[in-house]
């Protein structure tokens, strides 16, 4: 049987001990509120169990006084190379607009999106669930998506800040009113004034007013004489209740409505509202929910979408035109093209400090390492790296992508160390606001240096769109090194000898 939690509240007596009372209430009623259910929300651990689209078919395990699972180890190894298991290809397609990568079909975008965390919505913070928020939005379901349980939680702690706020605002004027009314009775007052100077009290108490209690603000002088001018222009029989702006209104009012109205004559008996049709009226929320269509795809960055092409190969990326599939080395030379500012032509020969190219390399490394890596453009950096991903925790790590041109082929002319000292030159200043920002959403920041190798000594052939058949990328990739360093904040309060 599952257990239930209950509660036993006591009754608050009146007596001496009201006020711990109250707070033994309050407690309570505070911890009753923060045990009970709350809305079950996705098993994480579940959907995101496989790090990676990828399936994968352990072997039977080997035991070594045992000759015979050496033989089903070969058995399994010969049949998964004879007939290997069926690996799903997904689908996208290059988009030079906004240059990177789409995915329209649901089946991959949840597959990319569970599996690794591919990507981000285009229409969403990060997890695509823009249809589930319209149907949210429409009544058709009643689950709060990631999106809107933040939305929430910023609301509500917005609304405790304006209460306390308003209690200290409260405090104040107490404490104000207090002291005003401790200074008038601390003066010579006569009898006859005393009730004068309670009553000046028990009014709202302003700035000016504590200021100067015995004095009344030039400005508050005029606006009453102002009241007291209009009040006494205005009939007496038009007032709301008959009595003087200076009194309060009744619970109830007497409303007067124009003649036409007032000579006409309800009947209790016939309905106010027309009779409806006796046809059945249609049910609207299934035609809107078969009206709805998912106008969100996922959007895949460069780094990404070349990470599942090339290293994991489940992923497929047809031309702009959605006609032909682009291969690895195609994808390559796309990509490099568009790491610039507008595209690059075709004809521009490919250079070894290309954005994408050092971009990759960083994202591949620590993709390698097994962290969870995403843009960190929400920080100032290039990265962020997530231990599992950004459904469990918060991002650990900052990144900072750095060229580095130690290579004796970059310091050859004046020239060249002049281009190298311009790319890699960075201010102190850049420096301490990178690592204040990530020191205040609790983040270490991490340099990350990139060894930009020298150029290939003779220049491979190239295609009419700027692809070359012939480049080996694994080759390709092994000439760039990197290098981390991670640098904290130093504060003297808490980094004391």
């Amino acid at each position: 049987m599952a257990s239930s939690t209950s509660f036993v509240i006591p009754t608050v007596s009146n007596g001496p001990t009201d006020s711990n009372n109250n707070s033994n209430w309050k407690s309570l009623k505070d911890a009753a509120n923060h045990l009970l259910p709350r809305s079950r929300r996705p098993n994480y651990k579940h959907l995101h169990r496989f790090p990676l689209p990828l399936h994968v078919h352990p072997l039977p395990p080997l035991i070594p006084h045992n000759p015979l699972s050496l033989i089903s180890i070969a058995l399994s190894y010969l049949t998964y190379f004879i007939s290997p298991p069926h690996q799903h290809i997904y689908c996208a397609y290059f988009d030079s607009t906004t240059s990177s990568v789409h995915v329209t079909d649901a089946k991959a975008i949840r597959a990319l999106w569970e599996m690794g965390f591919f990507g981000k919505g285009s229409l969403s913070r990060s997890e695509p669930s823009w249809l589930d928020r319209e149907k949210n939005r429409r009544g058709l379901t009643g689950d709060a998506t990631s999106e809107e349980v933040t939305g929430k939680r910023r609301v509500e702690r917005r609304e405790r800040k304006l209460e306390r706020a308003r209690k200290e605002k409260e405090a104040i004027a107490e404490q104000l009113k207090a002291e005003a009314q401790l200074r008038n009775c601390r003066g010579d007052v006569r009898p006859i004034e005393f009730d004068k100077a309670l009553s000046t009290l028990e009014s709202p108490v302003n700035d000016a007013a504590v200021a100067h209690p015995n004095e009344q603000p030039r400005e508050n002088r005029d606006q009453e004489s102002i009241v007291r001018a209009t009040n006494s222009s205005i009939p007496r029989q038009y007032m709301a209740n008959g009595n003087s702006g200076n009194e309060r209104s009744n619970a109830g009012k007497t409303v007067h409505f124009s003649p036409v109205v007032d000579q006409m004559k309800y009947d209790s008996a016939q309905p106010t509202l027309p009779q409806l049709p006796e046809h059945p009226i249609p049910d609207t929320d299934k035609q809107e929910h078969t009206r709805i269509l998912n106008e969100e795809h996922l959007q895949l960055s460069n780094e990404e979408a070349f990470f599942l092409v090339y290293c994991l190969g489940v992923l497929q990326v047809y031309d702009n035109d959605r006609t032909s599939i682009l291969p690895a080395t195609s994808l390559l030379s796309l990509f490099r093209r568009h790491s610039y500012f507008p595209p690059r032509e075709p004809s521009v020969p490919a250079k070894p400090d290309d954005p994408f190219l050092l971009s990759y390399v960083v994202y591949h490394h620590f993709r390698s390492l097994g962290w969870v890596i995403r843009s960190g453009v929400k920080f100032g950096v290039d990265y962020l790296l997530y231990n599992r991903g950004p459904v469990f925790s918060h991002a650990e790590f900052a990144v900072c992508l750095l060229p580095a041109y130690s290579d004796p082929y970059w310091i050859a002319t004046a020239e060249k160390r002049q281009k190298t000292a311009k790319k890699e030159g960075r201010t102190w200043w850049w420096l301490h606001c990178v690592n204040r920002v990530q020191a205040q959403v609790k983040k270490s920041l991490v340099l990350c240096y990139v060894e930009v190798p020298p150029p290939p000594p003779k220049p491979q052939p190239t295609g009419a769109n700027g692809e070359n058949d012939e480049l080996d990328i694994g080759a390709l990739l092994k000439t760039y090194k990197v290098r981390e360093m991670t640098i904290k904040r130093w504060v003297p309060n808490r980094s004391r000898d």
